[in-house]
């Protein structure tokens, strides 16, 4: 990319235009060559990123994440002023997980005109009060309260416990807002998912398979667990602080991927720990995203082991 096309890309947070890149000298001919050669991008029609410098290694869903921002922000560029990011663009702005979110268009809410939608945006008609907007990186955004609530009725109450858990552990929210905010939204689509997902969330869940892992248990009628447990031993030093802790002697502990690599010593610290704790009583069972995807399955086993 020349120079001057760099700094309109810059300009605009990422991605140039068809009519950019011939204003900075580029024909038509040059551009379907680097399309063709994996140089460019599109985003949409007429809208192109540069991906060459993007991590090679990038998690698939961070890279989804990466490209819904920067439609984001082509999107709103072509908008009135009244247009606001929500749903699950909203969320994704203000940092919130993606898991289960529908990122194939970007949602943005306006008071006036039809509600529409095309191949990249969905538009949505609604009343948006002064104080359910904020700014994100310049762009005009629905709280995160109301993305959270919009979010979970356009998806399910999974998705909505887990973005509830993490906008309170991220302390974007407070739990009165949350459940406020699907109350007052109480006639949506989706709204009974939402406004049970409010009440459900708890800032304690530190990840997504925790948030998870909460839910599968809650489906099944497990006892409710206590969430980041200390263990201490006799002399009341801390052995550790566990994920989950059931009926006060069987801990369930959530594995996300990568959560310990591969260093030995690592897993043997780990090991050491989980020793200890049977030591004290405790009973272990681990879980990991595939346990997720087995409900019955993982259920079954942590109601054998309480």
């Amino acid at each position: 990319m020349n120079p001057k096309l760099s700094v309109i890309a810059a300009a605009r947070g990422g991605w140039f235009t068809r009519a950019d890149a011939l204003e900075a000298g580029y024909s038509d001919s040059e551009l379907r060559r680097r399309l063709q050669a994996g140089r460019w991008r599109r985003l949409s029609r007429d809208v192109y990123v540069e991906p060459s410098q993007w991590p090679a290694d990038e998690h698939p869903w961070d890279r989804s994440k990466r490209l819904h921002l920067l439609m984001t922000r082509a999107v709103m560029h072509r908008m009135g002023p009244e247009a606001v990011v929500s749903h699950q663009s909203a969320a994704v702005l203000h940092g919130l997980p993606t898991w289960g979110l529908d990122l194939t268009k970007v949602h943005v809410t306006q008071v006036v005109g039809r509600p529409r939608s095309d191949t990249v945006t969905t538009v949505h008609r609604s009343r948006v009060g002064p104080d359910e907007i904020t700014e994100v990186d310049g762009l005009r955004v629905v709280m995160p309260a109301r993305a959270i609530a919009e979010a979970a009725g356009a998806s399910s109450y999974e998705v909505g416990v887990v973005l509830g858990d993490a906008a309170l552990h991220l302390q974007l929210v407070t739990h009165d807002d949350l459940v406020a905010t699907a109350d007052r939204h109480m006639y949506r689509s989706g709204a009974p998912a939402a406004r049970a997902a409010a009440r459900f969330a708890d800032g304690l869940s530190e990840s997504v398979g925790e948030s998870r892992l909460r839910v599968l248990m809650a489906n099944h009628n497990l006892p409710a667990p206590t969430l980041q447990a200390e263990i201490r031993d006799e002399d009341g030093r801390l052995i550790g602080r566990v994920d989950f802790l059931l009926c006060g002697t069987l801990i369930v502990e959530f594995d996300g991927a990568l959560k310990y690599g591969n260093a030995a010593d690592v897993v043997l610290a780990e090991k050491w720990r989980e020793d200890r704790l049977r030591a004290r009583g405790y009973r272990v069972i681990r879980t990991s995203w595939s346990d997720l995807e087995q409900p019955v399955v993982t259920a079954d086993r942590i109601r054998r082991a309480v």
